[in-house]
C-alpha cells in the first residue's frame, strides 16, 4: 500500500504529464493502492484541492520562491503545491506533518537537492504572521478574482462581460468543492420511493430533487458500481441539468430520436425511460470504445430501444428522419469545472474554433428533423459564443425553424435576460452544473 501523499503525487503527475482525467486517475490510484476510508478521502481531498486552487497556490509559491515557477522541476512544483495546500487549506493536517511529509516525499523521489528548497519555503509559510495577501481589488479586479478563486483571468473576464459581475462571482464561488451526485430513476424498472428504500437499505442517503421528477441527490454512496441497486439497473448517474435538458426535448413513446453526440449515454437512457422503452433511440459517438460503454449501460438498465453506433456528427452518414433530435455538442466544459478541475488551467480553455464545429454539427443534424419535430441544442459550458450566439445564428439562417418556449419548473430561474427558447443553467440559480439548452421546432410545411 502506497503512502497517501505519494499516491496523490502520482495522480497529479499523470494529470500534468499525460493529461489524464482527474476522476479516472484518482479512482485507479485508490484501487491500485488499496486505499480505503480515511486514506482514500485524504488523497481525494488533496488531489482535487491542489487542482482547484492551482492558480492561488502558484501565486503563493511565487511570493516565497526566488526561483521562477517555470524553472522549478515538475515533481518539485507538485510537492510544493501539495505542501502549501495542506498548510493553508486543510485544517486537520498539522503544520509539522505538512512540512515533514513533503520533504520526505521529495527524498523518496530522489529529489535531494529540492528537499531543502521545499523545506525552506514551507517553513517560511509556517513562520509568517500573514501567510499571503491577495492582489489589490481596486487596482485590478480581474486579477483579484483570478487569484482569490483560482480561475484564469480570461475566464473571469468572459463571465463578467457575459453575465455581469454578480453572476460571475457566484459562479466562481461554486467552482470549488465536490458537486452533488445526482441520479435518474430507471422508471421502466422501479419508482422513486422504491429506489430510495433500496438505496437506504445499502446505507446510501437519497433525497428527491424538488423541481425534477424521478431525480435524486445521493450521498454516502461509497463505490456506486458496487451498489446492488446500480448493478440491477435501477438508476444511472446524471446531473439534474442533463435530465432537465431531456425534459425540454420531451420525447414520447413510439417516436424516433437521434442523440448525435451521445456518450457516455445518460441523455439517451433518460429519453428511453421517458418513452417507456417504446420507440427507437439512436445514440452515436465518434469513438468505438464509447459506443461499447453506451451499449453496456443500456444492457444494465434493460433499455432495448437504445441503439448505439459509431458516427461523426459533423460529417457522418445520413440518418433516418426523426421526431426528436438532441445535439449535445463537444464544448469547452466551463460549466463542469467543479467536476473536472484540471480543465481550468488548460491553455486552450476558450478555444476559438469550437463554435464552428458546434454550428456544423447543429446544421447537419437539423436536416433530419421531421416537420413539427423538436431539436434541442445543448452544451455543458458557460460561454455565449458556444451557446446563445449559435442558437440565434441558427434561427436567423434557417427560417423553417422556430424557437420553442421553454417551460421552466418551479425553482429554476434564468440568471440573466435570454430568449424564451433558451436557458443558461447555473449552480446558484438552478442548483445544477453550468449548462445551456435551446429548443427548436421545424415548422410544418
Amino acid at each position: 500500500m502506497a503512502n497517501p501523499r505519494s499516491a496523490a503525487l502520482n495522480v497529479l503527475l499523470k494529470i500534468e504529464q499525460e493529461q489524464a482525467y482527474s476522476n479516472l486517475a484518482l479512482s485507479n490510484a485508490i484501487r491500485e493502492n488499496r486505499l480505503s476510508g480515511v486514506d482514500s478521502a485524504f488523497v481525494s481531498a488533496l488531489v482535487y484541492g491542489v487542482l482547484e486552487r492551482q492558480i492561488t497556490l502558484d501565486y503563493i509559491i511565487r511570493q516565497y520562491s526566488k526561483i521562477p515557477l517555470r524553472k522549478i522541476e515538475t515533481k518539485t512544483k507538485l510537492i510544493l503545491r501539495m505542501g502549501v495546500y495542506q498548510l493553508l487549506f486543510m485544517d486537520k493536517v498539522p503544520d509539522s506533518a505538512a512540512v515533514n511529509e513533503s520533504v520526505n516525499l521529495a527524498k523518496k523521489h530522489k529529489l535531494q537537492k529540492s528537499s531543502g528548497f521545499i523545506n525552506g519555503i514551507l517553513r517560511s509559510i509556517t513562520r509568517a504572521e500573514v501567510k499571503y495577501s491577495l492582489p489589490d481589488e481596486n487596482k485590478d479586479k480581474i486579477y483579484f478574482y483570478s487569484i482569490k478563486y483560482s480561475a484564469p483571468q480570461d475566464l473571469v473576464r468572459l463571465w463578467i462581460n457575459s453575465y455581469g459581475e454578480l453572476n460571475a462571482v457566484a459562479l466562481l464561488e461554486h467552482l470549488s468543492g465536490r458537486p452533488p451526485i445526482c441520479a435518474r430513476v430507471n422508471t421502466t424498472k422501479t419508482d422513486i420511493d422504491s429506489l430510495i428504500a433500496a438505496l437506504e437499505s445499502e446505507g446510501v442517503k437519497a433525497e428527491k430533487i424538488g423541481f425534477l421528477p424521478d431525480a435524486l441527490h445521493l450521498s454516502r454512496t461509497g463505490s456506486i458500481e458496487n451498489l446492488r441497486a446500480y448493478r440491477d439497473g435501477l438508476f444511472h448517474i446524471q446531473d439534474a441539468s442533463s435530465q432537465l435538458c431531456v425534459r425540454f426535448l420531451d420525447p414520447k413513446p413510439r417516436e424516433i430520436m437521434l442523440d448525435v453526440c451521445a456518450a457516455p449515454g445518460g441523455k439517451s437512457f433518460t429519453a428511453a425511460e421517458l418513452m417507456n422503452d417504446k420507440g427507437k433511440v439512436f445514440a452515436f459517438d465518434l469513438y468505438d470504445h464509447k459506443v461499447r460503454l453506451m451499449e453496456s449501460g443500456a444492457r444494465r438498465l434493460g433499455l432495448s430501444s437504445v441503439r448505439a453506433s459509431v458516427r461523426d456528427a459533423a460529417t457522418g452518414m445520413p440518418l433516418p428522419v426523426a421526431d426528436r433530435i438532441l445535439c449535445d455538442v463537444p464544448c469547452s466544459g466551463l460549466g463542469i469545472l467543479s467536476r473536472k478541475p484540471e480543465i481550468r488551467c488548460k491553455q486552450d480553455l476558450l478555444a476559438a474554433d469550437l463554435p464552428q464545429v458546434q454550428y456544423k454539427i447543429l446544421e447537419r443534424s437539423a436536416q433530419y428533423l421531421a416537420p413539427g419535430g423538436r431539436l434541442v441544442y445543448s452544451t455543458c459550458t458557460l460561454n455565449p459564443r458556444e451557446n446563445n450566439e449559435i442558437a440565434a445564428k441558427f434561427l436567423s439562417e434557417h427560417p423553417d425553424f422556430e424557437g420553442v418556449p421553454l417551460v421552466l419548473p418551479d425553482g429554476v430561474e434564468r440568471a440573466f435576460d435570454e430568449r424564451e427558447y433558451e436557458i443558461t443553467l447555473m449552480p446558484h440559480t438552478a442548483r445544477t452544473d453550468g449548462f445551456y439548452c435551446a429548443a427548436f421546432r421545424r415548422r410544418q410545411r
